[in-house]
């Protein structure tokens, strides 16, 4: 076998450590892609986009997800109980299109308060007024500034901050 040149060498090692540094950086919360699957949901797209976003399921992991929609009776402080077929049907697809790639071993009920939302909206880039404004009203509200999150697409130069 021949021996790898130095520069391929060291290429190689550059990424393997910004590849190890990302995963490291947002503590095994790697979403994976894609976010939203090809294949939607019926009763969830109704049932959860009634009141909000229809959060893509991608975002979280199957543990998060399991939480969820077993606390229905108090969903952040609603009551948002379904019947059980309707709770297991969106259970289940929640699940199979869970974030494939998440290492971490939280499993947060808000995606704001994971580490990778905290580091990209928390780290002083945003202004905490921008979460009080009535076009935003919270850091649930995606769609407030990523205009394709229902569709899973969160690109960072897609974003338009209201006033």
């Amino acid at each position: 076998m021949r021996a790898m040149k130095p520069i391929k060498l060291l290429l190689l090692t550059a990424l393997a450590a910004v590849s190890f540094g990302v995963q490291a950086k947002y503590n095994g919360e790697d979403r994976g892609k894609p976010l939203m699957p090809a294949q939607s949901n019926a009763k969830w797209l109704a049932e959860c986009g009634g009141c909000h976003m229809a959060f893509p399921p991608g975002l979280l992991p199957a543990a998060s997800w399991k939480k969820i929609m077993t606390g229905l009776d108090k969903h952040f402080d609603t009551d948002a109980s379904l019947p059980a077929q309707d709770v297991q049907d969106i259970t289940d697809y929640l699940v199979k299109f869970q974030s494939n790639r998440w290492t971490a071993p939280t499993a947060p009920l808000r995606i704001s308060e994971s580490a990778w939302f905290k580091s990209k909206h928390g780290s002083g880039e945003i202004n905490p007024a921008v979460w009080k404004r009535e076009s935003v009203k919270s850091p649930a509200n995606c769609m407030a500034c990523h205009s394709a999150a229902d569709k899973g697409d969160f690109n960072e130069r897609n974003i338009k901050i209201p006033k």
